[in-house]
């Protein structure tokens, strides 16, 4: 058996292990080239340094496609990316009461990941990175300590023939390869059984014969417990396309019937399925991200999707970065204790606001009476203003100390059964 990546710092070459001079050596190899690991290459690419980033060919994460202005300002993506703008949110309850909230001043874009993802890698090889398609396998150390990386190389890699082994040496490698990371598993620390959800949603092609009611720039939210006992149902627009699905962590639930389920209540039964997509969602960022060497974590690795929204992409980016400055710190020559700034920044920017949302999560979709009483609550004008201000702007707002108060007091007379729902 090969042994794994050995994760403390002091730790010495893999028995056995040699150097090869015809082997590869990158400043960072980048593992996974979603969101996070397309972001964290463009950005040390960007700054010159030598960049692998190694994606599997295929992968599609399941994914409603939201983004928020901040991410379009802070990642500079061109609006032509966009394949709809969502200016409202419709909340559905389980009673099928139906709340509608204008999205003020702006819009939310909505993307589909098959083209959002490869517009960031082609960006990150445009300033640099080598991009190649590959499973990565596992990490070792060579002869002199440098992490050896090996991985089996698509058909169409050229790095190797049609699945062939092949292996190349990194200063740094930042591990953004999903849920169930594989370089976490073999580098961090307690990361081997990270919690997690299972997402499901279904790319169909938007019908020239629209159902009723049917809202191209309205993105639905139904929250009910036959289509999520945890979570909620959704329906995105994505301009010539819908995305529909949902997620729980009930691994009993049938995710896909619970989406037909959705499809048939939104008159979509007979429109042409283009995709069928699933994958495992971290449930809270992990407590360490990085081997105190040389390894980092990001994105759905290191656990950022948000409790209750489900929003990854955001913050996934907003990880990728801070690894990618993380790792230029250590290439730099700080003592490998910085990559542990890669979490601390992160938890110190967007911590609360997962907190919040856990609470709510586990909370409000506890059972169909408080999804009732939850989807009553998002009526009032206070709480719609408030969450998209925190939504679009990626910070809890504090701005207005009197809307908060009000919304604690109506929060109460909910939680005690004193409200009208």
């Amino acid at each position: 058996m090969t042994p794994h990546l050995t994760s403390g710092p002091t730790s010495g070459p893999t028995p056995g292990s040699t150097t090869s001079p015809s082997i590869e050596t990158f400043d960072v190899v980048v593992v996974g080239g979603g969101p996070a690991g397309a972001t964290a290459a463009d950005d040390l690419a960007r700054q010159g340094r030598r960049v692998l980033l190694l994606d599997r060919a295929g992968r599609i994460k399941p994914c409603g496609g939201a983004i928020p202005p901040r991410l379009m300002r802070d990642f500079a993506i061109p609006e032509s990316l966009l394949a709809a703008r969502a200016h409202s949110a419709r909340m559905v309850s389980p009673a099928d009461v139906r709340v509608d909230i204008p999205i003020e001043g702006g819009f939310v874009g909505m993307v589909d990941r098959e083209h959002f993802d490869e517009w960031l890698r082609v960006r990150a090889a445009s300033h640099g990175a080598v991009r190649r398609s590959g499973r990565f396998e596992r990490l070792e150390r060579d002869a002199d300590g440098t992490a050896l990386i090996h991985y089996r190389a698509a058909a169409s890699d050229d790095a190797g023939r049609d699945g062939a082994p092949a292996s190349v040496r990194a200063r740094a490698v930042i591990g953004a390869d999903g849920a169930r990371s594989a370089v976490a598993q073999q580098a961090i620390p307690g990361a081997e059984r990270p919690a997690c959800v299972f997402a499901y949603h279904e790319i169909i092609a938007t019908p020239d014969a629209l159902p009723a009611g049917y809202d191209p720039t309205r993105c639905d939210v139904v929250y009910r417990g036959s289509l999520s006992p945890d979570f909620y149902g959704w329906v995105f627009p994505h301009g010539q396309t819908l995305s529909i699905g949902t997620g729980s962590a009930d691994k009993g639930f049938s995710l896909r019937g619970a989406v037909a389920t959705l499809r048939a209540d939104a008159g979509l039964t007979h429109a042409r399925t283009l995709r069928r997509e699933g994958a495992p969602l971290p449930m809270k960022p992990l407590r360490r991200w990085d081997n105190g060497r040389d390894v980092v974590l990001a994105g759905d690795a290191a656990g950022v999707v948000a409790p209750a929204s489900g929003e990854g992409i955001y913050y996934a980016m907003v990880s990728g970065r801070h690894a990618a400055t993380a790792v230029a710190a250590l290439l730099e020559g700080a003592a490998p204790r910085c990559l542990a700034q890669a979490r601390k920044l992160f938890m110190r920017e967007h911590g609360r606001v997962f907190w919040v949302l856990g609470l709510m999560q586990r909370f409000w979709y506890g059972s169909d009476k408080r999804r009732e009483r939850f989807v009553s609550i998002c009526k009032d004008r206070d709480v719609q203003q408030l969450t998209f201000d925190a939504y679009m702007n990626k910070r809890l707002v504090r701005a207005r100390p009197m809307a908060h108060v009000r919304i604690f007091f109506k929060d109460m007379a909910h939680l005690l059964g004193l409200a009208r729902v």
